[in-house]
Parts: C-alpha cells; sequence; structure tokens
C-alpha cells in the first residue's frame, strides 16, 4: 500500500459518513469583537469589509432560502445527496443568542449530516455549546466549530489585531473537543512575522489539541486594507513561493496523519488583491507541493513522534 502524501478532506468525509458530502456555505448578517468596539476596532488587518466570503449569497437572502439556493445548485453539479451546513464569513457565534438558535434550527433538515460554526476562539458561551449539544443528541447531526488561530506565535497574533492570543485558542478548544464536538483549525503559514519554526509550533499545536481537520491558507493581501497599505509601503515582505512549499512540507510532516486537511491554499478574486499565491494558480501550486514531497519521500505525520513520553534507555 503507497503511503498517502496527505489526509484529503473529499477522503476525510468519506470516511466519517461513508458517502459524499457537500459544504452549503451560509452567510449571516454579523461581524466580530475586534471590529465593532468590543475588544477593538477594524478588525483583523488581513480582513476586507466583506470578510472571507467572496462567493456567497448575500446575507439579507434568509437561512433557508440561502440554503435551498446552494442545495440545488451543488446537487446539480455534483450529485449531492448530504450536506454540511456552512456558517462561513465573521464571527457566527457573536450574535443574540435567539438569532443564532433561529440560525441553527432553520438548518436542519433529513439531508444535512453536519452544521460547522465559523468562529472565534473568544466568542462561544456555555450557552451555545449547550444548545448546541442538544441538537446533536435530538437530530443526530454532528456538529463543528471552525476555530480562527492563525498562528500560535503571541506576537504575530497581536500586529493581527485578532483580540485574543493562543490560550483562547486552547482553552475553547479544549471545551469543544470535551463536549464532542468536532473541530477545524485555520492556520496561516505565511504570515511576514512568522518562521519557519512557527509552522512546526503550528502543526504541533493543533496535533496536541487533537483538531479534526485543519484549513490552511496561504496569506493573500487585500486591497484597502491595513495589511494591503503596509505592503504597499513596504513594510513588510512575503516568503517567496519555494519557501512556503517547504512551510508546509514541515507543518504536514509534524501533524497528526488522522487530521483531515480540509485546504491547502487560498483563492481570492485577482481584481481585489495585491498579492495572492505569488501569481500562481492553486493548482499548480498543489502541484509543486506534490512533486516536493515526492521529491523528498515526505508525508503528513513523517515526523509525528514528539507526544511520545522519552523513556531512559
Amino acid at each position: 500500500m503507497n503511503q498517502r502524501l496527505y489526509y484529503k478532506y473529499s477522503d476525510y468525509l468519506k470516511d466519517k459518513y461513508k458517502e459524499k458530502v457537500y459544504k452549503v456555505p451560509v452567510n449571516v448578517n454579523t461581524t466580530c469583537p475586534n471590529r465593532d468596539g468590543n475588544i477593538g476596532y477594524g478588525g483583523c488587518i488581513f480582513c476586507g469589509e466583506e470578510g472571507a466570503g467572496f462567493e456567497l449569497l448575500d446575507k439579507e437572502n434568509s437561512i433557508k432560502n440561502q440554503i435551498s439556493k446552494n442545495k440545488k445548485f451543488i446537487s446539480k453539479r455534483y450529485k449531492a445527496e448530504k450536506f454540511i451546513i456552512y456558517f462561513q464569513n465573521f464571527t457566527n457565534t457573536y450574535i443574540n443568542f435567539k438569532v443564532f438558535k433561529t440560525n441553527i434550527l432553520e438548518s436542519i433538515d433529513s439531508d444535512v449530516v453536519e452544521i460547522a460554526v465559523s468562529t472565534r476562539p473568544d466568542c462561544i458561551t456555555d450557552e451555545i455549546l449547550t444548545f448546541l449539544k442538544e441538537i446533536k443528541d435530538k437530530n443526530k447531526i454532528n456538529i463543528k466549530f471552525e476555530l480562527g488561530l492563525q498562528t500560535c506565535n503571541y506576537k504575530s497574533l497581536k500586529k493581527l489585531n485578532r483580540g485574543h492570543t493562543l490560550a483562547e485558542y486552547i482553552y475553547t478548544a479544549n471545551r469543544i473537543k470535551n463536549i464532542g464536538f468536532d473541530l477545524c483549525t485555520h492556520i496561516i503559514l505565511n504570515l511576514p512575522w512568522d518562521e519557519v519554526d512557527d509552522a512546526v509550533e503550528n502543526a504541533k499545536i493543533v496535533s496536541s489539541i487533537k483538531t479534526d481537520t485543519v484549513k490552511i491558507h496561504s496569506l493573500y493581501i487585500l486591497k484597502d486594507t491595513i495589511l494591503g497599505k503596509m505592503y504597499e509601503e513596504e513594510k513588510i515582505s512575503i516568503i517567496d513561493k519555494d519557501e512556503y512549499i517547504e512551510r508546509m512540507i514541515l507543518f504536514l510532516e509534524y501533524l497528526n496523519p488522522e487530521i483531515g486537511i480540509q485546504r491547502l491554499f487560498s483563492r481570492a478574486p485577482k481584481e481585489r488583491t495585491l498579492f495572492c499565491n505569488w501569481d500562481t494558480s492553486w493548482w499548480k501550486l498543489k502541484d509543486d507541493l506534490i512533486n516536493k514531497m515526492n521529491e523528498k519521500r515526505s508525508f503528513q505525520g513523517k515526523k509525528y513522534n514528539y507526544l511520545i513520553p522519552k523513556v531512559k534507555k
């Protein structure tokens, strides 16, 4: 049997649900606490006014309407029969609790196997966890939280204006896992202030937390953002493509091989960005990664031995 290079998300879903499952994105009218003055203003310095949902339906559409339209499109294109409802943009738990409950209840259907909620480590209350546990138990629907960590480097988190540090992620991730929910962690591997060691530590942190999946982002720089201005004024620089590939290989080598990989590279509209993926298509970057991993005889989990207790010989 050939050693798999990395645990593809499609394989992860097939292993978990025994059939093809597709994500249905949902756009909710919400914001983030580092945007509205609760803990800060302006949001993360890389985030645009519309957040990260470039292909989402208008948030003014009802939840049911968004789900219905997206299901029809995905079903027709991919012959999908089972779905994950994905509350994607901004902080989906940073919202009135009654509204949150309504959003979740409107997502439940016989063909929905999972509800995924994208949020921040500092915006999940016990009230939300208790409610979602009831939803899971009553409806036999899996619950997954997608937490934006971005990096384990607390100095970089401060520069990004995240408004939280690594501690909040660890605390909330443990709460999520202890109650029986799944966890996806978002990581950016080419932040201007991070180094190779941070990529390795990112893998170690999410592996020790026992995250179920990771979503790896290659940093893109949007126009009309704080990060964009810093880039234009040459106050920051981005590592080159080859170095990014090397960081990703190291990240994968130190990552638990049972963690599914939801994404390897980001995608953003070219007309909206100052920098994105070294002006290289994501599939070409993926080919470069695979070729380099084969050349180095690398694979996910190759160096996943650091959690084994050391015994004196």
